[in-house]
C-alpha cells in the first residue's frame, strides 16, 4: 500500500496500529474504448484490503480522488465487490470511506454494470453484515446509493458532498441558498446521515461505533466488560423526562450512549449503549433539547412525527436483524398534527408500530411521563410485543389528556364540571396503578431505581426465542 496517497492515509488513521493488510494492490483499468491513453491507474482509484479494529476484524475500502478522480470503473467495482465476498464469508463488517466523482464515463456500460454489482454485493450483504459509509469528498449521483445501502453514514462537516442532483440542477435552487449536498443538510434535513463530524473525530466515532455492533448477524451477542454498578441508581433521572438522550447517558455503563441520526427529527433519539456490558439499542421520545449548560435551548412537542416515526422503525430493523435488544423511554401524547405531516404520518406509524410488532429481540419499554392513544400503543407498547413495560409512579397511560377528555365526554357542561370530572377521569383512567392492575404494566418503579430493574429485565430475556408466521418477508 502506498503510504503518501489520502486514501491510504485514512486507512491508517481509522485501523489499529500496524494492522492493514492491503488486496488487490496491482489491479489497474484495463479500458481501452474512447481511445484511452494506457495511463497508469495505480490500485485504479480505490485502495482495499482488511485489518482490524480493537481487534475486531474489519474490511476496509478508501476511494483515491488522486487516480481519475475516485470514479469507478470496472475493475475499481471488482476490487470492492471481491471485498464484500470475504466480508460475507468471514462475517465481518465493511467500511467504506468514499471521495469519487462517479462513474467513470470512459468506461461507459462497463461502470454502469460495475455500480449494480456493488449494489447487489450491499444488498445481499444487508442484515447479515454492518455496513458503514464515511463521506470525505463527493458521492454524487448513483453513488450516493452507496451510503443509503449501507447501515451508518458518516460525513466530514466542510467538505463533504452527498447529492443525487447537484444543487444548482434543481429548480430553483442556488448552492449559496441552499446546499443541499452539505453535512448540515442531509443529516438535518434527508436524514441520511448519522454522525457529522471533523475528519479526526469520525475515526474515532466509527471506532466506537464498531464496538458496539456485533461483527455479524449470527454473532448475536456484543459484550463487553462492565466496570459500573448494576445497582447505581440515579435521582436526576426524575428531571429528564424532556430530553432522554440526556437520560439514556445517566442509564448507560459509564454513561457511554452512541446517538445516531442526532440533527434530524430530534422529537425522536436512536442510539446505542451498554447495560451491564450487553449492547442496547434505544428509541426514546423527546420533548426539550437541553444544551451542554444544562439550559433548554429547544421545545419540542411530545408526539410521533412522521419523520421520528421512520427514523426509529429503521433503527428497530437494524436491531432486530442484528439481534440487538431494544429498550424504548415513553413520553407521548399523540400525532403531529399538520398539513404537510398528514400526507406521510399513517405510514410512518405503521411502519414504526410494524418494526417493533415485528421485532422478536427483547423488547423493554419503560414509560417515563404521557402515554396517551394510540401513538403509545405504537411506542413498544405490550398489546405489540413489549415483553417488558416498566412505568414511573407519575407516568400517565390512557387514551388521552384529562381535561380534553372530559370536555368530549360532558360537552356543553360548565368550566367547573369539566374541571371536576378531568381530575376524576384523571385519578381513575390515567393512573398509572390502572395500568398495572390490568396488567399493562409490569412494574412500577422510582425512576432513580430505573437502571437495576432495564438490565434485571434485559438479563431475564436473555435466551428469549420467538417465532413469527412463516413468511417470506412483510411488505409495510
Amino acid at each position: 500500500m502506498s503510504t503518501t496517497s489520502k486514501a491510504s492515509q485514512r486507512i491508517t488513521a481509522l485501523l489499529d496500529d500496524n494492522s492493514f493488510v492491503e488486496i488487490g494492490g496491482l489491479v489497474t483499468a484495463r479500458a481501452t474504448d474512447f481511445n484511452q491513453k494506457p495511463t497508469e491507474t495505480p490500485s485504479d482509484g480505490v485502495v482495499t484490503g482488511y485489518g482490524v479494529i480493537d481487534g475486531n476484524l474489519v474490511y476496509v475500502y478508501s476511494q483515491d480522488a488522486a487516480v481519475l478522480n475516485g470514479t469507478i470503473g470496472e475493475m475499481h467495482a471488482k476490487k470492492i465487490v471481491n471485498l464484500y465476498d470475504l466480508a460475507m464469508k468471514t462475517g465481518s463488517p465493511v467500511i467504506g470511506l468514499i471521495d469519487c466523482a462517479g462513474l467513470r464515463l470512459q468506461e461507459a456500460t462497463d461502470a454502469l454494470a460495475a455500480f449494480g454489482e456493488i449494489y447487489l454485493k450491499q444488498t445481499l450483504a444487508s442484515g447479515v453484515i454492518p455496513q458503514i459509509t464515511a463521506i470525505f469528498g463527493t458521492c454524487g449521483g448513483g453513488l450516493a446509493l452507496f451510503s443509503t445501502l449501507t447501515d451508518f453514514t458518516f460525513m466530514e462537516e466542510k467538505s463533504a458532498k452527498l447529492f443525487v442532483n447537484a444543487p444548482n440542477a434543481l429548480d430553483g435552487n442556488e448552492i449559496s441558498r441552499n446546499d443541499t449536498s452539505s453535512a448540515k443538510f442531509q443529516s438535518e434535513e434527508s436524514g441520511i446521515v448519522d454522525v457529522v463530524a471533523d475528519e479526526a473525530s469520525i475515526y474515532t466515532k466509527i471506532r466506537d461505533l464498531v464496538s458496539f455492533l456485533p461483527a455479524n448477524n449470527e454473532d448475536t451477542v456484543s459484550l463487553a466488560e462492565c466496570t459500573d454498578d448494576l445497582n447505581r441508581a440515579n435521582a436526576e433521572l426524575a428531571n429528564c423526562v424532556g430530553d432522554t438522550s440526556i437520560a439514556l447517558s445517566i442509564l448507560a455503563d459509564n454513561n457511554d450512549f452512541f446517538e445516531v441520526k442526532a440533527g434530524y427529527a430530534k422529537e425522536m433519539v436512536t442510539g446505542f449503549l451498554r447495560l451491564n456490558g450487553v449492547t442496547v439499542g434505544a428509541v426514546a421520545n423527546r420533548s426539550e433539547v437541553v444544551d451542554e449548560d444544562g439550559k433548554v435551548s429547544e421545545k419540542l412537542d411530545a408526539v410521533l412525527t412522521a419523520k421520528g416515526s421512520e427514523k426509529a422503525a429503521d433503527f428497530v430493523n437494524f436491531c432486530d436483524a442484528f439481534g440487538i435488544p431494544v429498550l424504548t423511554l415513553t413520553n407521548v401524547k399523540g400525532y403531529e398534527a399538520t398539513v404537510c405531516s398528514e400526507k406521510r404520518i399513517a405510514k410512518a406509524v405503521a411502519k414504526l408500530t410494524y418494526a417493533f410488532a415485528n421485532a422478536t429481540v427483547p423488547k423493554v419499554n419503560v414509560v417515563i411521563g404521557q402515554a396517551y392513544g394510540t401513538a403509545y400503543v405504537a411506542m413498544n407498547s405490550k398489546a405489540i410485543g413489549a415483553d417488558i413495560t416498566i412505568a414511573w409512579p407519575d407516568a400517565k397511560i390512557g387514551t388521552m389528556d384529562s381535561k380534553l377528555a372530559a370536555k368530549i365526554m360532558y360537552d356543553g357542561q360548565g368550566a367547573s364540571v369539566i374541571d371536576e370530572k378531568a381530575a376524576e377521569y384523571e385519578a381513575l383512567a390515567l393512573n398509572v396503578t390502572s395500568a398495572a392492575k390490568r396488567g399493562y404494566v409490569d412494574q412500577i418503579v422510582d425512576a432513580a431505581d430505573t437502571r437495576k430493574y432495564v438490565i434485571g429485565a434485559f438479563e431475564m430475556l436473555f435466551t428469549k426465542r420467538e417465532d413469527r408466521p412463516d413468511k417470506k418477508h412483510g411488505t409495510v
